[in-house]
Parts: structure tokens; C-alpha cells; sequence
């Protein structure tokens, strides 16, 4: 895979969760979004001297909130990630594309023992110093998939026709990475 930026030194690049936010929103009741987040996960991207790279996130989906406890005990359940029999969704890299600052990540996504290829258009944010004189890089990213392939097929229809929940889900993914070795 070609590497995410000329300018991202080789070496393993480990996702800080404290200065990292990854992040969704689904419509709900056909007017408005909910929105959710992830506060459990670890990932890395690895930057080889060949100029490739491998990434690859875990994410714990029983740390999913929605600020709604009720809606978060919920999202827990068989009825959405089923977290008690698949405990962790997971990313891995398969292609890189550059684009100057901005590239797209091709990869796949496991949701509930699921998996289908997804895209991420990523903005690379640039390397510093970092707080512990190591090496920093921050990137943003987005994509967007249907719910229904990755297992989560609940249906709330609404009396008045709709349904309760959306099937398109919006991914947002604001991620710094330190470099490690």
C-alpha cells in the first residue's frame, strides 16, 4: 500500500485516545441525528522504508455513548452491535491513495462478525513535535455505510410511515497518532 504522505516518518504510529475522537451520527425519526461516539479503542499505522503503510483500528462497541444511557444499553444489545457475542469492530487498511494533503483509505470493516470493504477520505493534518518530544501526525476522516451490512437490520418502523433509525450512518474520525519506534 502506498504511504499516507511523503512528509509521515517510517516507523509505528500508535492512536492516542486522549486526543482522538471517533464518531457517528444516524437520522432519527426522519428528522433529526443522533449522535454517538466511541470511547474505548486503540489502533495503528505503521509506516514502512519501502514508503507502504498498514493501519488498523479496534474498537470496543460496548463503550459506545449517545449521552443517553437508555439508548447506549440499547445499542448494546442483539438488537444492534451485540456486544456480549461481538465484542470489538475492527478496521484494517487495505489501500492507500494519495491525493496531496488529502488521500483515501480503503479498508475493512467488521461490525458483528460482518465485514465490507469501506473508503475513508482522509485529510492528512500535518506531523509536530508532540507534548513528549516524540513525533505527532493528526488526520481527519469520513465515509459513510449502511447499517444493514454489517448485521445491524432492527427495524422501528414509525406508525406514520418511516422508520425510528436511519439506515445510512455517518462516520467521523478525528485521530493523532505518536510515533513509537
Amino acid at each position: 500500500m502506498s504511504a499516507p504522505s511523503k512528509g509521515l516518518p517510517v516507523g509505528t504510529w500508535v492512536i492516542d485516545p486522549a486526543h482522538s475522537t471517533l464518531q457517528f451520527s444516524v437520522r432519527h425519526l426522519m428528522v433529526s441525528k443522533v449522535r454517538g461516539r466511541f470511547t474505548d479503542f486503540s489502533g495503528t499505522l505503521v509506516v514502512h522504508p519501502d514508503g507502504t503503510a498498514d493501519a488498523d483500528v479496534q474498537m470496543n462497541v460496548a463503550s459506545v455513548t449517545t449521552d443517553n444511557a437508555q439508548r447506549d444499553g440499547h445499542l448494546a444489545t442483539a438488537d444492534f452491535f451485540d456486544s456480549a457475542n461481538h465484542p470489538i469492530a475492527t478496521f484494517k487498511a487495505t489501500g492507500f491513495k494519495a491525493l496531496s494533503t488529502e488521500f483515501s483509505v480503503t479498508g475493512d470493516f467488521s461490525i458483528r462478525g460482518n465485514t465490507h470493504p469501506v473508503t475513508l477520505d482522509v485529510e492528512f493534518l500535518g506531523t509536530g513535535p508532540g507534548m513528549a518530544d516524540a513525533p505527532v501526525a493528526g488526520f481527519s476522516a469520513t465515509a459513510t455505510i449502511n447499517r444493514r451490512d454489517f448485521g445491524l437490520t432492527t427495524e422501528m418502523p414509525m406508525a406514520d410511515g418511516g422508520a425510528v433509525i436511519g439506515d445510512k450512518i455517518n462516520l467521523s474520525l478525528d485521530v493523532e497518532v505518536g510515533l513509537q519506534s
